[in-house]
């Protein structure tokens, strides 16, 4: 059987050249394209692909928010991620979100049917230097706890919306507080974890 595959690109050309190298592909099956976040978390599990190809940088909903819609309404689902730029942030929030590979788009033709195969298989294939960045993550020294013992439980709920991606005002709309308490929260946690930036921050938290 072929993998069925979905692109999500709001750029026309490389959507279109996307669907040409599927199609070319007799092992693949292309049975979607989007050009945007919303159209696609509506349609995409009517079809049910087995894996997409995701663009990160989407007008509106963005490619790490529609992953995480679309890996809420199909779990099973393999996303793979496709950007212009190796970007560290990038790459954990969209893994944080679900995605299962991360690579760039400029990415050769073979290595990318190849990378499609080896998602659906089970694999997460992304560039070598991304994938030395996950593996210095995580073999990094842990953070001790006490800074993290410190946060309220309010305070700890900020930093968890914090980690999954939001702005800040989606923080305050889903935590149904002001955006005045959203930077009150900003700052403290700051303080408490000894940190400067959202990315520190959000590192520390994963870490612990």
């Amino acid at each position: 059987m072929p993998i069925k595959v979905s692109i999500v690109d709001d750029n026309d050309g490389i959507r279109s050249s996307l669907s040409a190298l599927i199609r070319r592909s007799p092992a693949l099956e292309l049975i979607g394209e989007y050009a945007d976040g919303e159209t696609a978390v509506k349609e995409i599990p009517l079809k049910v692909p087995d894996v997409v190809l995701m663009d990160i940088n989407l007008p509106g909903m963005d490619g790490v928010e529609c992953v995480r819609q679309l890996k809420s309404a199909l779990p099973k689902l393999q996303v793979l991620m496709l950007t212009v730029y190796e970007d560290s942030d990038s790459l954990f929030k969209s893994l944080k979100a679900g995605a299962s590979g991360y690579l760039l788009k400029r990415t050769a033709s073979a290595r990318l049917l190849e990378a499609i195969r080896e998602v659906n298989s089970g694999g997460s294939p992304m560039t070598p230097q991304l994938a030395r960045r996950v593996v210095q993550y995580f073999s990094g020294p842990s953070e001790p706890q006490s800074d993290l013992d410190a946060l309220t439980p309010g305070e700890r709920e900020f930093l968890d919306q914090l980690a999954g991606g939001y702005a800040y005002k989606e923080i305050a709309d889903r935590m149904k507080i002001s955006i005045d308490t959203v930077r009150s929260y900003v700052r403290t946690v700051y303080e408490k974890l000894h940190v400067h930036s959202r990315t520190e921050a959000v590192v520390k938290f994963l870490k612990r």
